[in-house]
């Protein structure tokens, strides 16, 4: 059974799916009870309401169930508001993650996998495409890449003095069922505008959204699934892979791929962006796990638009 964390939330679901679709059994661990989404059966999926931050409700799960794997993709990073400080939220960080690693190794788990981000990238040149081994900023702008370069440089040590094999994934931008509007790049907005027959809200945007700002967007089900082959590979070669779609992909594709099925959609962005695009070089995942990203922009953006028509909040 493999235990993955934030497993009923936004990529959660999506790793979840993927790995059910493999033959594998998931324990299900959010902190916040939610009902299964529609595309999760009940079989196959055992849901357990716990925090990782603590440390013996968590271990707890494993008296109950025989984990032998785990996907840790629960947010726990700083983000504001953070009305306890900013100390208490980076104890509360840092806890999640060696409460995490700690139940791997009493529970004798082969593999760990560790949910971090494309945003630690940042900084760097973006001419070509990032490979893992690039030297990252020792900075970074928000909180969430600063926790995940943490993250990834603890795990690593935590690697090299446990049986435990520590992997990283850097996830692209991720857009599709269960998502929301995102804060760096407009395609979920654009999309829920669509289906709702308004126009987009682009206000919660870092910055202004223009035709050719690109990024590396994968669809979530790709996502999911490039997750769960890493997790189920028989032979990993590296401990850090980025998951993504291997190419940018710009508003003006999304607008495109949009008016194919709402030809009257009024999701209009101004012209002008470009640049150089956050690409993700994906060769590590091809060649240890054969991935291969199922949807191009069209065939993401209809199936989502065909979600959100079917009713579903997001």
């Amino acid at each position: 059974m493999l235990l993955v964390t934030g497993g009923l939330g936004f990529i959660g679901s999506h790793t979840v799916r993927a790995l059910l679709d493999q033959g594998e059994e998931c324990l299900v661990v959010q902190r916040h009870a939610r009902p299964l989404p529609s595309f999760l059966d009940a079989k196959g999926v055992t849901v357990e309401q716990a925090d990782v931050t603590d440390r013996e409700s968590l271990l707890g799960l494993g008296r109950r169930h025989t984990v032998t794997g785990i996907v840790h993709l629960a947010g726990s990073y700083p983000w504001p508001p953070m009305p306890e400080g900013a100390v208490e939220a980076t104890r509360r960080s840092l806890d999640g993650l060696l409460n995490i690693v700690q139940a791997a190794e009493e529970w004798g788990v082969r593999r760990l996998g560790l949910a971090s981000t494309i945003g630690v990238y940042g900084g760097i040149d973006h001419g070509r495409p990032l490979r893992e081994d690039a030297p990252l900023a020792m900075s970074a702008a928000v909180s969430i890449p600063t926790f995940k370069k943490v993250g990834e440089l603890l795990g690593g040590f935590l690697d090299g003095h446990s049986d435990v094999d520590i992997v990283d994934y850097r996830i692209s931008g991720t857009w599709g069922p269960l998502g929301h509007a995102d804060p760096f790049f407009a395609a979920p907005a654009l999309v829920h505008a669509a289906a709702h027959g308004t126009a987009p809200d682009l206000s919660g945007l870092m910055g202004p959204a223009s035709a050719d700002d690109g990024l590396d967007l994968n669809y979530v089900k790709d996502t999911g699934r490039a997750i769960a082959l890493l997790q189920l590979a028989d032979r990993l070669n590296h401990r850090t892979y980025n998951v993504g779609s291997g190419r940018a992909t710009t508003n003006a594709e999304i607008v495109e791929a949009i008016r194919k099925v709402v030809p009257d959609a009024r999701v209009d962005v101004p012209a002008g962006g470009g640049g150089p695009h956050m690409v993700l070089d994906i060769d590590r995942l091809r060649q240890d796990t054969g991935y291969r990203p199922e949807y191009d922009t069209e065939r993401a953006a209809a199936d989502y638009l065909a979600w959100l028509r079917a009713g579903n909040a997001r």
